[in-house]
């Protein structure tokens, strides 16, 4: 049975919120970080970051629970810091927080499968929102809000497949290094998009 604690509700959305003002500041960066555009963009980011962060935590945690095991996301404070911090560099930290997972003898595979779960929900979130994109290329605010769930879900799918700072990669790439390549090829794919935007061009 999935439950969530007090503690588990609070620190998701603090970190959602976070992650969301990060990427806000980021893609405002070429503004100089007006505050205005940031206003603007945070509706957009608090959508793409709510169902692209958000899912692919809960997609660890249920994939952890299915596998009999307890999972509970925590806030990290550190990465939390960096998260709002990188983005005045050019760059995001994107890793606020993560599921703990707790039980023993918990397989190669097992590990694997609960940490590349992540990154799928993102490329699946990433997949719809270029659909949408392909559908209503020029319809306005849709098509901004599809654009960067497209280039945010890959960015995150990437970002959580490197294989350090104990991020998923480390642990998917230990058991199915194909799987990692695949994930870490398709989730650059929809990044390239948000970077490149003539890319779209092939595509519609």
């Amino acid at each position: 049975m999935v439950k969530f604690t007090a503690s588990e509700i609070r620190d998701i959305i603090i970190s959602m919120l976070a992650i969301s003002f990060a990427f806000a500041l980021l893609l405002s960066r070429s503004t100089g970080f007006n505050i205005n555009v940031i206003i603007t963009l945070m509706p957009i980011t608090l959508i793409v970051v709510g169902f692209g962060f958000v899912f692919h935590e809960l997609s660890h945690k249920f994939v952890a629970i299915r596998y009999g095991y307890w999972a509970e996301y925590k806030m990290w404070i550190q990465g939390l810091f960096l998260a709002l911090i990188t983005p005045l560099f050019g760059f995001i930290f994107a890793a606020p927080g993560a599921v703990y997972i707790h039980g023993e003898y918990i397989s190669k595979e097992e590990n694997g499968k609960i940490s590349v779960s992540g990154s799928i929900t993102n490329i699946i979130f990433a997949s719809f929102f270029l659909l949408i994109l392909i559908a209503l290329p020029n319809n306005g605010y849709i098509t901004i809000l599809a654009f960067y769930g497209v280039f945010i879900n890959g960015f995150l799918a990437f970002f959580n497949q490197l294989p350090f700072f104990g991020l998923d990669g480390s642990k998917v790439i230990k058991w199915n290094p194909f799987v990692w390549i695949l994930v870490v090829i398709v989730s650059l794919g929809f990044t390239a998009i948000g970077y490149f935007p003539d890319l779209l061009s092939l595509i519609l």
